[in-house]
């Protein structure tokens, strides 16, 4: 299993299209953090700045027509606004948080690249007449459909870590490394403002979208190992990537709808306590995902176990 590993990588990194993507979102990271650092705010403007943020919410809150959603939320950013300006924490614009941060909305990029390469991992080998090759070794073909799938998820992984480690060093040196030890002010169920740690929440975020990959990639691989096409692959996941939400805005309405996968994709919708209907929960979603989970599985292992791939 490990050298059907190490044989997948190797062909990836060949490629110079892998290349291409690990520039481009190093580029993405660069150009992002600067414009980013550019236009932040003086660090001599940051209480006036919240101060306010503090006056245009309790206007806002004054309001006797605002939902009780609504209510709860700015009461909340009003609680954190006073803790700020009593222990002299300010917020994270103006620091690097606020550019390492903003580099975390790149997370799509990795699903777009991971999505691209896991659909054309299988459909690539019987495009190319390679996989007559591959099937030739003493491996069986579960072993084979497992070192590609792995290769993938490496592959995304390798792409989180770059896209963790240039954002911190970009962002730390253009703001000096200043603030480096910024809390993340949260208000925990009991109404309480707490302290968090930036690297803790950032990885948190993280990991989270990380499970959106990994379904979409699931998805990918899927369809490149039914159809034996690297463009119906690509093409299907990376729609369903950008159209998913839209689904979503249509369908809210009808309770159904929280079955469905992108509906559940984006767990970080809990840690902002505003889940996609009322009533979902984390393990409801995580139940949801890990079915589809085991159905993309489960059809990729049985379409390319048991239909002939010799021709």
């Amino acid at each position: 299993m490990v050298n059907l590993i190490r044989n997948e990588n190797m062909k990836l990194y060949r490629r110079w299209r892998t290349w291409v993507m690990v520039g481009f979102m190093i580029a993405a990271v660069l150009v992002g953090s600067f414009v980013e650092w550019y236009y932040d705010s003086s660090d001599a403007s940051w209480r006036n700045d919240v101060i306010e943020q503090q006056q245009d919410m309790q206007a806002v809150l004054s309001d006797p027509e605002l939902d009780p959603e609504s209510q709860v939320y700015y009461k909340d950013q009003l609680a954190i606004i006073d803790y700020r300006l009593t222990h002299d924490i300010r917020p994270e614009p103006g620091t690097m948080w606020d550019g390492i941060n903003g580099s975390a909305s790149l997370f799509i990029l990795i699903t777009l690249f991971t999505v691209i390469v896991a659909g054309d991992s299988l459909a690539g080998e019987f495009t190319a007449g390679t996989i007559k090759l591959l099937l030739i070794r003493p491996a069986s073909r579960l072993k084979i459909l497992i070192s590609k799938y792995l290769s993938m998820i490496l592959f995304g992984f390798g792409l989180l870590i770059i896209l963790f480690v240039v954002s911190v060093l970009v962002n730390g040196l253009l703001y000096q490394f200043k603030a480096i030890d910024l809390p993340l002010l949260t208000v925990n169920g009991e109404g309480v403002v707490v302290e968090k740690s930036m690297v803790a929440n950032l990885w948190q975020t993280y990991l989270l979208n990380g499970v959106s990959t990994i379904i979409f990639v699931t998805m990918a691989f899927m369809i490149s190992s039914a159809f034996r096409s690297s463009a119906m692959a690509i093409g299907i996941s990376i729609f369903s990537l950008f159209a998913g939400t839209i689904v979503l805005e249509l369908l809210q309405r009808y309770e159904w709808s929280k079955y469905l996968l992108f509906a559940n994709l984006d767990l970080s919708q809990y840690l902002s306590g505003r889940p996609y209907q009322d009533g979902m929960t984390l393990s409801f979603s995580v139940i949801v995902l890990a079915l589809y989970f085991i159905l993309f599985n489960l059809v990729s292992w049985l379409v390319f176990t048991r239909r002939d791939v010799a021709a």
